[in-house]
């Protein structure tokens, strides 16, 4: 398995080759600003203490306070982490938003743990990180295995700890630490679907661009020119004729917690035939689309899975990533897409919803074999856009409309598509790396505009 830390490194070397940078600043933009380690002791429901390892990275704050969720996972460890924070201040920079990369993780199989265990836990992330955290300085939120109730147990531990110091958050509402919050205790309204439907306005967007960019011609970097329907691939042998549309192209969803389900739901009222789902404990492949997704998801929570839906056909992770489909929305874990399975991918579309889910050796391959790959920094920054819209509710104690929230989104999130998109024809990139140019490009004035 790659390390992803060194994934996102050779990512950023990419992008690195169309800018000039000196070698400070380059040394700057790969190593995290401050790196914060602890260790959890909570009392079990048995009696006994338990301890779990916990992180905290601020990987770059030049646009402003970093800005990044908490997982809990039992994969959590520092090179991740580190990695995701950097994921974050490249997501950030490309959405426009006015934030740093963070991010935070604990490492915990969360299933082993009872709700008053996961309460205690979350207490104890925001009590021990409390120094470091602030709504002008790093500002989380929810990711893998967490969630709004969670934010709230943090965001409720956190203003504690700042009526006891007296200093933290001074300058706006201690509340704005923590996005991602229930509605019912200063949440956003569309945070929770956020993510999922940001992914859904960037896939609109890319069909409405450039609507014979899938099943037309893909041409090599190297013979492309500026009016080619899509940047960075090879003619496709089984390229179809004509343009793909939601009526036609067919999806399939590789994770189904929070992400993926509502990634599922409105692409499918969107018109997207969904054929196929799937969660850690495997996938369910139904070929006629006509899912109740709300019914899936009561099925999850029953059973624990997707598998055995009824109606659908088992099918393995692996078979539902190498699935014929126009379009493979992975919204899980990072490296997902290897070397190893990339040469065997149908789709002519990625949407990466998780964070990382393609590594580097994969993203040559699909390259090669005239995949669109549009990258999580661009694909999933629904989420941390909606944050932001959070942020800035609470620091002005004013609430939006639910339609105020979705509009602002798809305007923010269709902006920073097209940003990407021009310089991905422009200099003939793919779109990560196109996304990566004009996220550097951003960071690196903002680093020499306040000297550091």
């Amino acid at each position: 398995m790659m390390n992803p830390f060194k994934n996102a490194l050779s990512q950023l070397s990419e992008a690195l080759k169309y800018l000039d940078l000196d070698q400070e600043t380059v040394e700057q933009l790969t190593s995290p600003e401050l790196v914060t380690k602890k260790e959890l002791k909570i009392k079990l429901d048995n009696g006994k203490t338990a301890s779990f390892p916990a992180f905290r990275v601020l990987f770059n704050s030049a646009l402003g306070p970093g800005k990044g969720g908490i997982r809990f996972h039992s994969q959590v460890n520092l090179d991740e982490v580190k990695a995701l924070s950097f994921w974050m201040a490249i997501k950030c920079a490309v959405a426009d938003l006015p934030y740093g990369g963070a991010k935070g993780g604990v490492r915990v199989e969360v299933k082993e743990l009872t709700n008053s265990e996961i309460e205690k836990l979350s207490r104890a992330y925001a009590r021990l990180f409390a120094p470091h955290i602030g709504p002008w300085t790093d500002v989380p939120a929810p990711d893998v295995n967490t969630n709004a109730q969670i934010m709230a147990w943090m965001a409720d531990e956190y203003v504690k700890q700042s009526a006891k110091s007296k200093g933290r958050g001074v300058g706006g509402s201690p509340w704005a630490t923590f996005t991602g919050k229930p509605v019912g205790l200063w949440g956003s309204l569309g945070r929770e679907e956020a993510t999922g439907r940001g992914g859904l306005y960037v896939l609109q967007a890319l069909i409405e661009t450039s609507p014979q960019a899938v099943g037309h011609a893909f041409l090599a970097p190297k013979r492309s020119g500026l009016d080619d329907p899509a940047p960075g691939g090879e003619r496709r042998k089984d390229a179809r004729k004509g343009s793909l549309r939601p009526e036609n192209a067919t999806v399939a969803v590789q994770g189904f917690g929070n992400v993926g389900y509502h990634f599922a739901r409105l692409a499918q009222s969107a018109g997207f035939k969904i054929v196929a789902v799937s969660d850690s404990g495997g996938g369910a492949k139904m070929e006629n689309g006509k899912w109740k997704m709300e019914e899936v998801l009561k099925y999850k929570r029953k059973t624990g899975s997707v598998v055995g839906f009824p109606g659908s056909e088992l099918i393995t992770n692996h078979q539902l990533l190498v699935a014929k489909c126009d379009i493979l929305a992975p919204s899980a874990l990072e490296n997902m897409i290897t070397e190893e399975n990339a040469s065997q991918i149908k789709a002519e579309i990625i949407l990466e919803l998780a964070n990382g889910p393609t590594t580097s050796g994969a993203d040559k391959i699909l390259a090669k074999n005239g995949v669109i790959v549009v990258p999580d920094v661009l694909a999933n920054s629904g989420g941390v856009t909606v944050s932001y819209f959070e942020w800035v509710q609470n620091l002005s104690g004013y609430r939006w409309k639910l339609d105020r929230v979705n509009q602002e989104l798809k305007d923010q999130i269709t902006g920073a598509f097209a940003g990407v998109w021009q310089i991905a024809k422009e200099k003939k990139v793919s779109l990560r790396t196109a996304a990566y140019i004009l996220a550097l490009g951003k960071i690196t004035q903002a680093m020499k505009l306040r000297g550091v």
